[in-house]
């Protein structure tokens, strides 16, 4: 089963807009303009981001862009919970270096409101340090950030920790509820935009 978790690009997401180019019947074909913000939607983020390294979208290897992703299934109870270290350990024993995690919390459903940015889950600093510990891949979650985005101090430290460690943080996932088993085969492909300091993938994950 191949479930995509790439959220549509609609009016509701913030950082994207789009426009009519051409008509079918006044041009020959129909095309838009499109405006997006680079995190924008499902996204992928890139070292330059916060300048951890000089590393850019287009530079990312791309064999890193698929691997054996693990379920974390978290439940949220308030707004702004802080994802612990002790969230993550219940992934020890399976887990090995190079594998990816995608956190599965259902927030995916305030897309198009106020707390999906605002009241977000956050990964906390040991949480982050425990990740780079595990040398995971790929880090894949449903906020807009893996972060508190209205505080910089914090937004800009755990993006450090987890891109300074060689974490390739994927947002904005959604469709989460269908995942239903331990493992899936996780395909994160971000546009590849020259010298991009991050940039919308479509993410899919193949579940047997």
């Amino acid at each position: 089963m191949i479930i995509d978790l790439t959220a549509t690009y609609t009016s509701k997401v913030s950082g994207f807009s789009f426009e009519v180019a051409k008509t079918k019947i006044q041009d020959g074909w129909n095309a838009t303009n499109l405006h997006i913000y680079s995190h924008a939607g499902t996204h992928m983020d890139a070292p330059y981001h916060f300048e951890v390294t000089d590393e850019r979208i287009d530079e990312i290897p791309v064999e890193r862009f698929i691997s054996k992703a693990h379920i974390l299934n978290i439940e949220i109870n308030q707004p702004q919970q802080l994802l612990t270290e002790n969230d993550f350990i219940a992934l020890e024993g399976c887990f090995y270096e190079g594998d990816s995690i995608i956190v599965k919390t259902g927030w995916h459903k305030y897309i198009g409101t106020s707390m999906y940015r605002s009241g977000l889950p956050r990964i906390s600093e040991t949480a982050a340090k425990w990740l780079v510990a595990k040398k995971v891949n790929m880090l894949a979650v449903e906020p807009p950030s893996i972060a508190d985005v209205n505080n910089l101090v914090e937004v800009t430290l755990i993006h450090q920790i987890l891109l300074g460690g060689n974490i390739i943080i994927v947002e904005g996932i959604c469709n989460t509820e269908a995942l239903i088993k331990n493992e899936v085969q996780l395909i994160a492909l971000p546009l590849k935009i020259l010298k991009g300091d991050g940039a919308p993938a479509r993410v899919i994950a193949i579940q047997e």
